[in-house]
């Protein structure tokens, strides 16, 4: 029976020539009987592969391996770059082999069974800077062909909610949520004399949150014009049919709104909120408003906005500050203390 092809490793060197019995017949296992992909057999014999030659540098058989060379084996993958999406995947690969030989007497116990990969870092929130805000804020129509809001009720309803998601800093859910006036029914409204939204966020909590001027005025501009599609719907925010707006709705119209503006990427309704928290952390400083204003039940939640901030204070020190640069490198724009 033919021997399944190991592609050349990933790191350059060369498939190693013979692999060990045990492994050949796993993976003839995978690929007859339990009739795995031959990709999916390929990417297991990879794996196995880069087992084999851990035991082989650490003296011990295959079926020898024990708990602490694997977790040894993992530090290494992860100390030498590999994600932690990566070494998920080979453990994955392992513990399948490891539980074929315990199945087959091999091994009286799995060294891969509580092992796990280490987590992956959680990726940033995007956020707009200050000025990519404003200019998303500011844009206006001017009706030409193919600028997407040839209706001023159109347009206005559009720069509402715009105003509202980063002046408000709310969930999308939130937004649709409000309705135009408020009442015992009603999930969410805006006191405009108050200049506060009432919303009902995760967990059917309330809050209340301040609305900005700018965000006040494309209110009242909207609801002017809000009764020239408004039927029996009582939703602060409709369609031309006089129905509430979906949350993909928004979003297909705010990331359509954000290329017209100008902006380098399209722009979703969270990545609004995530810059409302950014902008205010930075000119405040204060966590727990924030946490509040987001409504955020835990502060560790609200507190990944400090790296946003810190990303921000680390600008702002390079360009500043005539000892920031690295290795004699002078950033752009500085001129020599």
């Amino acid at each position: 029976m033919a021997k399944p092809e190991l592609p050349a490793s990933t790191d350059g060197a060369a498939a190693v020539p013979e692999a060990d019995p045990l492994v050949e017949r796993y993976l003839e296992h995978v690929r007859v009987e339990k009739r795995l992909a031959q990709r999916t057999v390929e990417l297991y014999a990879l794996d196995l592969q880069k087992l084999q030659a851990n035991c082989r540098q650490t003296g011990v058989a295959l079926t020898g391996a024990q708990n602490l060379h694997m977790r040894r084996w993992v530090a290494q993958m992860h100390s030498g770059g590999r994600s932690g999406r990566g070494i998920a995947l080979i453990l994955s690969g392992w513990r399948g082999f490891y539980t074929w030989l315990g199945r087959e007497g091999l091994v009286a116990s799995n060294p891969v069974q509580d092992l796990r990969a280490p987590k992956a870092a959680k990726p940033l929130p995007k956020a707009l800077s200050v000025d990519e805000a404003v200019q998303l804020a500011a844009w206006r129509s001017d009706g030409t062909a193919g600028d997407g809001a040839a209706s001023p009720v159109l347009e206005a309803r559009d720069r509402c909610i715009t105003e509202l998601l980063y002046g408000c800093g709310l969930r999308i859910g939130e937004l649709t949520g409000l309705d135009a006036v408020a009442g015992s029914q009603a999930r969410g409204w805006i006191d405009l004399q108050a200049a506060e939204a009432h919303v009902l966020g995760k967990g059917s909590k309330r809050r209340s949150v301040p609305v900005g001027g700018k965000a006040l005025e494309a209110l009242r501009d909207w609801l002017a014009l809000r009764s020239a599609w408004a039927k029996e719907d009582a939703a602060l925010f409709i369609n031309q049919r006089g129905t509430r707006l979906t949350p993909q709705h928004i979003r297909v119209r705010l990331k359509q709104r954000s290329l017209q503006a100008g902006l380098a990427t399209p722009v979703h309704p969270h990545m609004l909120r995530h810059s409302f928290a950014s902008h205010v952390l930075q000119s405040s400083g204060d966590l727990r408003a924030v946490q509040e204003l987001l409504g955020h039940a835990n502060i560790t939640t609200t507190q990944v906005y400090t790296r946003l901030d810190f990303q921000h204070l680390a600008k702002v020190y390079d360009a500043a500050h005539p000892r920031a640069s690295l290795a004699g490198v002078k950033p752009a724009g500085k001129t020599k203390p």
